[in-house]
């Protein structure tokens, strides 16, 4: 490890609790109403999210292409890329059950009347004033799990990859990719140039990462004060401090427990070691709040640090990126059950099995960007309500701003798991792996 390497991760630290302070006791203490135009996020956004997120699709694509060309046989790269969907789906659903469970058991939503009265009321007008989310949120009551699985399958084959590029949609440039990828594997002699440009190109790549990270301290800080000066401390404390209680308890047993659990289980690695070695990634996800933005810093953490194979970095982590998303998919169980608990609607056995399945699969729809979770928690909602049908009890839509005010820092903590669970997924693929893949991927 660098000592460049350590620099940096400690003023990432110092930069999260400086900004931390500042929002606290500069910005949330003041008369001026923080909001996402606020000067504060406009920097963040300019000095980290912009820059990290003109790096996704050019790194996607040289990364992925610059690995198929490395695998060469499409056999290898069937057992490479179903085996990274089963690590996924299996841990996605693992967490789901976990959020479940702990939402049934704690009934963080079961409070006095007054409470919930107050809180229904606030969520609706909440709902009301965010124009943007409220767009977005009432523009999915119409998708069902079938239709947004279809959005999810045009997507990965797309008419025009260039207007996929340009709208950042990954899920067809990575199918794009690896069809290249095998093209150019499969040309020998004729396409032997191209194999190295893109070797070459997706090196230099790599560099730019590695100077763009070092903006990450600047970045966090503004948009860590933006977040707390945003919501307060305090809120944590409020009435819907046990609901948030809830979730950070699913996400810290899933991340600190579950996954490192079953990485020592499949690879027989230190996982908490390998956790320290990816604090940059993560450090970086819970700054920033997107999973898609960290991929870049993932990436290079990775297979510079995590000890994990160019196979992983070039492949498993783009695709974890977009599907991958662990703590999303235990955050919407949770906040859904949650909402029926305050509107006083029991779930019975069956009704929370529609919410792990419904989860688990909505999940995978959700956006690397932050808040998108939020969105799809739609879908969960309906295929619940849809279940209810005929007793007269449905969740109304604008149930989902009873939460709006606190889902910035839940967002925060479940896209670092959702990072998380990426690279322990690209750690068990560098090691689970057969060793033809990897000797392919790694000459």
């Amino acid at each position: 490890m660098s000592k460049a390497t350590n620099w940096l991760t400690a003023l990432i630290v110092l930069s999260m609790v400086l900004g931390m302070l500042f929002g606290q006791f500069v910005l949330h203490d003041t008369a001026d109403p923080i909001n996402a135009s606020h000067w504060t996020k406009s920097v963040g956004d300019l000095v980290l999210i912009r820059p990290l997120k003109l790096l996704v699709i050019p790194l996607i694509f040289f990364s992925v292409v610059a690995g198929i060309t490395r695998i060469g046989d499409p056999s290898k790269l069937g057992k490479l890329g179903l085996s990274t969907l089963a690590y996924y789906f299996g841990t996605m659903l693992i967490a789901v059950v976990i959020g479940t469970t702990l939402v049934t058991m704690f009934q963080p939503g079961h409070l006095d009347a007054d409470s919930a009265q107050v809180l229904q009321q606030e969520g609706l007008e909440l709902f009301n004033a965010s124009d943007s989310k409220k767009i977005q949120i009432e523009g999915m009551q119409a998708e069902t799990l079938g239709s947004t699985w279809l959005n999810i399958l045009r997507q990965c084959i797309p008419t025009n990859i260039i207007a996929e590029m340009a709208n950042g949609r990954p899920l067809g440039l990575i199918v794009f990719a690896i069809g290249f990828g095998l093209a150019l594997a499969a040309g020998g002699q004729r396409t032997e140039a191209a194999r190295r440009f893109f070797n070459a190109a997706f090196e230099g790549m790599m560099i730019l990462v590695q100077w763009v990270i070092w903006l990450t301290p600047i970045g966090v800080f503004f948009l860590m004060a933006w977040t707390v000066g945003t919501i307060g401390l305090e809120t944590i404390l409020g009435p819907l401090g046990s609901y948030m209680g809830v979730v950070l308890l699913g996400l810290a047993i899933h991340g600190l427990i579950i996954l490192p659990l079953i990485l020592w289980l499949l690879t027989r690695c230190r996982p908490y070691q390998f956790m320290w070695q990816m604090r940059r990634a993560l450090l970086t996800a819970f700054g920033t709040d997107s999973s898609s933005a960290t991929l870049p810093v993932t990436m290079d953490s990775a297979e510079n640090e995590g000890g994990c194979s160019k196979r992983s970095s070039n492949f498993v982590l783009p695709l974890g990126a977009t599907i991958n998303m662990d703590g999303t998919a235990l955050y919407e169980a949770v906040a859904v059950v949650f909402l029926f608990q305050l509107f006083g609607i029991e779930l019975a056995f069956s009704e929370l099995v529609v919410v792990v399945i419904t989860a688990t699969l909505a999940a995978v729809g959700a956006a690397g960007i932050p808040s998108a979770g939020l969105v799809t928690m739609v879908i969960v909602i309906a295929a619940v309500n849809s279940s209810l049908a005929g007793t007269g009890q449905q969740l109304p839509l604008a149930a989902i701003g009873v939460i709006l005010g606190v889902d910035r820092i839940i967002d925060m903590c479940r896209t670092t798991v959702n990072v998380w669970g990426d690279a322990t997924a690209a750690k068990v693929m560098t090691l689970v792996a057969p060793d033809e893949v990897v000797a392919a991927l790694d000459e």
